[in-house]
């Protein structure tokens, strides 16, 4: 279990993260969701040691997180935005390389390589350098380096930035594997749709703050399940109903090009922070 004490992060006079509270349960897939600056991986970052809180704390299973604290770190892998990997190196001096990091055995190292390797389905490609790798693969490839020490909680930092329809979906599917297996899965996205496929639970997250967590179909509930999308010439206004008759009812008397719809998680993200932004 994870959990987040008053856990705040400030840079001079601005605050990244204010005072967050959540419990993330053991095994959960959780998502962290916010436009650009509500402090998602700021909040990754303090969960991965790279960053340290100015205020408050981070306890894995009941022990604080910090940088000294190694038997909890290793129970921890981070996958960033970025692409961390020496661009020369291949798939195998990668894993090699990562596993060296940990002092693991030389038959370890090789054992673990050709199991992740083949669980991502990239073992064909093990001799072929970073550089010359798509960004399908080299996102697979993170996930492989990530697994080399049998973590038991992942963060992943969008990590599906990039990829094309296909890879995202490839992604996916690895990922729910990895959670299927009981593995914590830490996951902050842009792409909301990715959220509500993936996570039990998310967190909106707005300028530090927490605004609300719980499951997307109950937020979704919550919000109305079914739209009602009115376009104008210049704008798109949406009316949320909980009945799908009074969803009906509106539709026959909202103009043409009006449709009817299953509500989202977007609009939900649109809803409670998105409009909140556009007052500022």
């Amino acid at each position: 279990m994870i959990e987040l004490r008053e856990l705040t992060k400030k840079f001079g006079d601005f605050t990244a993260v204010d005072h967050l509270n959540m419990t993330i349960n053991t095994g959960e897939f959780f998502g962290f969701l916010g436009p650009n600056g509500a402090g998602k991986t700021t909040t990754i970052s303090m969960l991965s040691t790279v960053l340290l809180p100015t205020e408050g704390e981070i306890l894995i299973d009941g022990i604080q997180l910090t940088r000294k604290a190694s038997v909890v770190k290793r129970k921890i892998s981070v996958i960033t935005q970025e692409f961390s990997m020496r661009q020369d190196m291949t798939m195998d001096e990668v894993m090699e390389y990562q596993g060296r990091l940990y002092y693991m055995p030389k038959k370890e190292i090789r054992r673990k390589s050709d199991e992740l390797l083949e669980f991502v389905g990239l073992d064909q490609y093990r001799h072929r350098v970073v550089r010359h790798l798509s960004g399908g693969m080299k996102r697979k490839l993170m996930v492989c380096r990530a697994l080399m020490t049998d973590p038991q909680v992942l963060l992943l930092d969008e990590p599906t930035a990039g990829m094309d329809a296909i890879s995202r979906r490839q992604m996916w599917n690895l990922l729910r594997q990895l959670h299927g297996r009981g593995m914590t899965i830490l996951l902050t996205t842009h792409y909301i749709d990715e959220a509500q496929s993936l996570c039990e639970r998310v967190a909106l997250i707005d300028r530090g703050k927490l605004d609300t967590i719980d499951t997307p179909k109950a937020l979704i509930e919550d919000l109305g399940g079914y739209a009602v999308d009115e376009t104008a010439e210049d704008s798109l206004r949406s009316a949320y109903f909980h009945n799908r008759d009074d969803a009906i009812a509106y539709l026959s008397g909202a103009g043409e090009n009006s449709v009817l719809r299953n509500t989202t998680l977007e609009d939900v993200f649109v809803e409670r922070i998105g409009r909140g932004l556009g007052k500022q």
